[in-house]
């Protein structure tokens, strides 16, 4: 437990709101009562654009037409407004990032989900994601979000071991991008890279996970990304 004198500031970047075209709400909400219950302060962060695309949840079909605002629509989850422009954001600011999955970080943030390995990050991202790595400070990535660390990495020459849980294709994508990828039986499994202080967990990478097991593996990522700040 963190010592509630002494707090750490976690940055929680979030990619939207809605899993299929932003942050996979329950995966973002999980993320903020672990570092809530474990004495952390956290601090939403989102970029000021567009969506790539705004999708139906009702029919899982994109919207012809239809533009909504990341930065906007993140703050839905992080209520009163309180969510920080990534422009605005600082990496000497926080102790720690955390990100939650959902489509929208391999929409958003990059373009996984269109070009699996081939993927680019967006320009603001990268920098803020691989400055908490040139800072040593810890990563803690949640559902698809090990993929947008994999893409970082890889475009800094380095590697690492993350998981995605057990999907054979996603698991490919990671060795092709030069990392070691561990495959995971269930959502409250954890992967730790002690040299990288990366821990990741595979959420809802398990589409039938549990809500219980989803927290727990959340959980858990959370409270080893804060052993090590």
């Amino acid at each position: 437990m963190v010592n509630p004198s002494t707090p750490p500031k976690v940055a929680v970047l979030l990619s939207g709101c809605g899993y299929l075209d932003g942050a996979e709400i329950r995966e973002a909400v999980l993320t903020l009562l672990a570092l809530d219950q474990q004495g952390a302060s956290a601090q939403c962060i989102a970029p000021n654009a567009l969506q790539f695309h705004v999708v139906n949840h009702v029919t899982g079909e994109p919207v012809p037409g239809a533009q909504r605002n990341i930065l906007e629509e993140a703050s839905r989850i992080s209520r009163m407004g309180k969510c920080l422009d990534l422009a605005q954001a600082r990496v000497q600011d926080f102790d720690a990032l955390v990100m939650p999955g959902g489509y929208g970080v391999a929409k958003n943030h990059c373009s996984f989900a269109f070009k699996g390995p081939q993927a680019e990050v967006r320009p603001d991202v990268a920098a803020f994601v691989s400055g908490f790595f040139a800072a040593r400070k810890p990563v803690g990535a949640i559902c698809i979000a090990p993929a947008l660390v994999a893409l970082a990495l890889h475009a800094a020459h380095d590697s690492a071991s993350l998981t995605l849980g057990n999907d054979a294709g996603v698991a490919d994508a990671m060795v092709q991008l030069g990392q070691q990828h561990t495959s995971t039986p269930n959502a409250r499994e954890i992967v730790i890279d002690e040299a990288h202080k990366l821990v990741t967990t595979p959420a809802y990478m398990f589409d039938d996970a549990p809500l219980g097991d989803v927290f727990t593996g959340i959980t858990r990522c959370v409270a080893e990304v804060l052993k090590r700040a």
